[in-house]
């Protein structure tokens, strides 16, 4: 897959293909049903499929007090698209002067102009050009104009329900993990560097890997079955078998930052430094304070006992 900064440098080799517009934030089932029509389609017809996204989220430059928090950060969205199969991404930076753009000329002079596409799929709630003024409807009358087709890719329901973003943040926020990954189609996972913390998992027998994460969104604060990984492959790739805090640890100080440490069964190395990836797989309990820490570790061996159960089980 490549990736191109900006479409005013999109190569030439890639004009004339299937295009896709959005967000695409958390890449779930319904951003995963567009890539695969986009794949199928540039192979049906000997051409390219090319995904057009934007960093930041305009909701970021255009109204940050109400930008939502992203599901995926920008490298694991682009390794999400390359394993979707895509051929190439436009990475488009989002400016005040780019959000200047009405729809018309967004389509005309960006999207036709620099990328020629043949055809357009965008999803059912696809809105573009300043102030969201372009709908699905206008890219389809634009798009015959210009000389490409537009098609609007039906919403997809899970449990009756449409999936989209917003619902999965909300599911996150009730801990509801296993609803989550029903609709990404994967487990949450969210990756960061392992740092230095007060080392207190070490004085009770449970030593953690401390998350420094780069993620906007974090599961429900509590505890959670879950499994990490590294990111470099010299320390191998396999998914690993955890127990994950997700809290303030009000035990020892109820003023802490909101954490995600991760307790890895059968292992011990020094590993500061590193960046890893975390999975979320089930909810086992709410955080709560313990009145002494024999009470908290003898919590810790139960809840480490159910995320085996759980994690084995799944």
């Amino acid at each position: 897959m490549r990736v191109v900064q900006g479409s005013k440098v999109f190569p030439s080799e890639f004009q004339h293909g299937i295009v896709t517009i959005g967000n695409f934030d958390g890449l779930h089932l319904g951003h995963q049903m567009i890539m695969e029509t986009v794949k199928q389609r540039a192979r049906h017809l000997g051409s390219q499929s090319a995904v057009f996204t934007f960093e930041p989220h305009p909701r970021k430059v255009i109204r940050p007090a109400s930008a939502p928090p992203l599901l995926t950060t920008l490298d694991q969205k682009l390794e999400l698209l390359e394993l979707a199969g895509v051929g190439v991404v436009v990475i488009e930076e989002f400016t005040e002067e780019f959000a200047r753009y009405d729809a018309a000329d967004f389509v005309t002079e960006v999207i036709h102009a620099r990328m020629k596409p043949k055809e357009v799929y965008v999803g059912f709630d696809f809105h573009f050009g300043r102030d969201r003024e372009g709908s699905r409807n206008s890219l389809a009358s634009l798009g015959p104009v210009l000389g490409f087709s537009v098609t609007v890719i039906p919403e997809v329901t899970v449990e009756g329900q449409t999936v989209n973003s917003t619902r999965i943040r909300r599911l996150l926020s009730e801990g509801e993990v296993e609803a989550s990954e029903r609709l990404l189609g994967r487990p949450y996972s969210v990756t960061g560097k392992v740092i230095k913390g007060d080392q207190r998992g070490r004085t009770i027998g449970f030593p953690t890997l401390n998350l420094d994460c780069d993620n906007e969104v974090l599961p429900l604060e509590g505890v959670y079955s879950t499994e990490v990984r590294f990111e470099d492959p010299n320390l191998g790739r396999e998914w690993m078998a955890s127990v994950t805090n997700v809290g303030r640890r009000p035990t020892f100080k109820e003023e802490d930052p909101v954490l995600a440490e991760a307790h890895v069964f059968n292992f011990s190395s020094d590993v500061y430094g590193e960046r890893i990836e975390l999975r979320f797989r089930h909810h086992i309990r709410r955080e709560k304070k313990f009145s002494n820490p024999e009470e908290l570790v003898k919590q810790i061996r139960s809840d480490a006992e159910a995320a085996r159960e759980r994690l084995h089980s799944s």
